[in-house]
């Protein structure tokens, strides 16, 4: 538990000092947004009644008093009958280090992976346990590894919905809700040929990619069709200590990608390796096959093909994947934000379903299930 040791009024703030050792100047203005009393927040609906432009740009305190035990800090404010409230649990969720932005974020476990690491660090997933806390664990593999391997699954496409509506609801897109396929050259897309699919993400041809992909083999008389994932956190963290300059350069530059076909036209753009406002890696977007024409000056478009070479190459290596057949009733969903894809080539028979999710109702099913 976190305990406040003591606090002091400064001129820009309340200075609270952490029994942890750690300390930080709240100012006055944004303890006064975040106060939790009745008038200022609303605890049934979680949203602030305040109204925070017309609050005093130079709103202080009187005096404050702190708990016994260091769990709460009282503050009296200057001018306002008004006393607020603050459990040092929630002031100590926004310490700031210098040239930090401190938001609230989803509590990442993330444990970056090549093949050895995680061969012994996943444990599938019953499909008979979802209704238990088989969903729990689900999500917690997806939060640690980036996916999870669900088994005994009906061999219909209405179980990728049911798995999918125990995390949020189904994302509709140009290839509709829950969708099926096979080898089928009628369609603009490679997912839909016997080919080979080397490690991609999906959508990065929009805005808001989604956030998880769930995939099940509903038949396989075939030979080969191995499906294979990568870790991107493992990747971009490889780069940023070998090559730095190509991480650098994946940072920075927006790659187009876009999809034409089957009456659409969809363009959207993002660097490779989408970083946060914290400083961490927050998505990784790569996808060769649908990398859109661009042309950047030719020092930057040197250091671009550079860097995807560098990328790419990390994401094809053997030593980085995850690889498996998947058997008729076997299901992978797993964080399109961070888990690159792709299949080995075959010949036979192989039908899979699979559907899309929003990456918020992911975090949000994450968040209720801690």
């Amino acid at each position: 538990m976190n305990a406040i040791e003591s606090a002091e009024i400064l001129d820009p703030g309340l200075r609270v000092r952490f029994r942890d050792g750690r300390e930080d100047v709240f100012p006055w203005l944004w303890l006064r947004d975040h106060c939790r009393e009745p008038d200022s927040y609303d605890t049934r609906t979680a949203q602030r009644e305040l109204w925070t432009a017309n609050l005093p740009a130079n709103v202080s305190a009187d005096s404050f008093d702190l708990s016994k035990d260091g769990t709460t800090l009282s503050v009296r404010w200057r001018d306002e009958d008004l006393t607020s409230r603050y459990d040092a649990s929630f002031l100590a969720e926004f310490v700031l280090t210098p040239g930090q932005h401190s938001s609230p974020r989803l509590y990442r476990k993330a444990e970056s992976w090549d093949t050895a690491k995680v061969q012994n660090s996943l444990a599938p997933v019953a499909y008979t346990d979802l209704e238990t806390s088989g969903v729990a664990d689900m999500l917690d593999q997806i939060d640690r590894l980036g996916f999870a391997l669900v088994q005994g699954c009906p061999q219909d496409p209405a179980s990728v919905e049911q798995i999918a509506r125990g995390v949020g609801y189904v994302r509709e897109t140009i290839f509709g809700g829950i969708w099926s396929f096979e080898s089928n050259d009628q369609m603009a897309d490679t997912a839909y040929t016997p080919k080979a699919l080397r490690p991609h993400t999906d959508s990065t041809y929009s805005h808001d990619a989604p956030g998880l992909q769930l995939l099940l083999c509903l038949a396989y008389d075939a030979e080969g069709g191995e499906s294979l994932l990568v870790d991107g956190l493992r990747i971009a963290e490889t780069l940023r200590e070998t090559h730095p300059g190509e991480f650098e350069t994946l940072t920075r530059i927006p790659v187009p990608g876009q999809y034409l076909g089957d009456g659409a036209h969809l363009v959207a753009e993002r660097p490779v390796i989408r970083m946060g406002s914290d400083g961490q890696i927050e998505q990784i977007s790569f996808n060769n096959y649908d990398r859109a024409p661009f042309r950047l000056p030719d020092a930057d478009m040197s250091d671009f093909y550079q860097a995807i070479r560098a990328f790419d190459l990390l994401a094809n290596d053997p030593d980085m994947q995850w690889r498996k057949v998947l058997a008729p009733g076997e299901l992978i969903i797993f964080d399109n934000w961070r888990v690159l894809h792709g299949r080995s080539a075959f010949t036979g028979y192989r039908k899979m379903a699979g559907c899309y999710l929003n990456r918020e109702d992911f975090e949000s099913a994450l968040r209720v299930s801690q």
